[in-house]
């Protein structure tokens, strides 16, 4: 059966990109987007009062996942990324089925998959939520491209609450990455794969648990670079836009995701509540 070709001629570059998490792991991708596409306008949905999403029902999230991209297609955003590992091992088609082919969708499991199943190595790790490590995604993904990996998932629930408490750089977090990192799942590992955007908050420390044994994946650099190709591919890169605009929606205003989004996008960016 042939695949029906996508045609975006009814979006213009101009348009915002939406792009969504449960909390303030997203941000690390929008921070990426940022660097990398510096004339496009973003609005970021974090939806603070639901996190995290990793200890939800798989009916959960894809209600909450489906309700948000109905806002930001409400937005006029010319695509969707999910900034969620949690979202996209769970909600993925239903976020699709939203989107029903009029904006392209991003997720951040499939491209980071597919990159990291045609390098060089034999032993592959990968930490996340709950949610994500029971839907297996990663492992399918790696799989579907290369069957001679062997992918090793160990769900790591405590990193997301202590990470939106603001607990970066802090014994609480070295003694979890340490309590985690040494379990005998990841013994073998040569490569390491953030499986939550949480996540690379905490890169630093990950890889000074490591020194240079293990590689740890960037996947915010992974998606963003997919959706540069994405956007180029249908002429959607806005080219020429000098100011471009940061829009920030919570369902519940923290003083963490201010402190990082102040970090990451400057000291002027309003946060604006909004429960869906």
């Amino acid at each position: 059966m042939k695949t029906k070709k996508q045609d975006y001629s009814h979006l213009s570059p101009k348009q915002p990109i939406g792009i969504f998490d449960s909390g303030v792991g997203g941000l690390t991708v929008a921070k990426e987007i940022k660097r990398l596409l510096p004339n496009e306008d973003l609005i970021y949905f974090g939806d603070t009062k639901h996190l995290p999403y990793g200890e939800k029902s798989k009916e959960a999230i894809i209600g909450y996942s489906t309700k948000i991209t109905n806002f930001l297609l409400e937005q006029n955003c010319k695509a969707i990324v999910i900034a969620c590992n949690t979202a996209t091992a769970n909600a993925l088609n239903d976020v699709m089925e939203a989107v029903s082919g009029k904006v392209p969708v991003i997720d951040v499991i499939n491209p980071v998959a597919e990159k990291v199943s045609y390098e060089i190595h034999t032993n592959v790790g990968v930490i996340a939520t709950k949610a994500t490590v029971n839907s297996g995604l990663y492992k399918k993904s790696i799989r579907k491209h290369n069957k001679f990996i062997k992918v090793d998932e160990l769900a790591t629930p405590l990193l997301v609450p202590a990470i939106e408490e603001g607990f970066k750089n802090h014994p609480i977090t070295h003694s979890i990455i340490y309590n985690y990192l040494s379990n005998a799942k990841l013994k073998n590992i040569e490569t390491l794969i953030l499986g939550c955007t949480h996540y690379p908050l905490l890169i630093d420390e990950i890889k000074q648990y490591y020194g240079n044994r293990v590689r740890v994946i960037d996947s915010p650099n992974i998606v963003a670079n997919h959706l540069n190709i994405i956007l180029d591919k249908y002429n959607l890169l806005n080219q020429n836009n000098p100011k471009p605009k940061y829009q920030f929606y919570l369902s519940d205003i923290t003083k963490n995701f201010e402190k990082i989004s102040k970090k990451f996008f400057g000291k002027t960016i309003d946060l604006e509540l909004k429960v869906l």
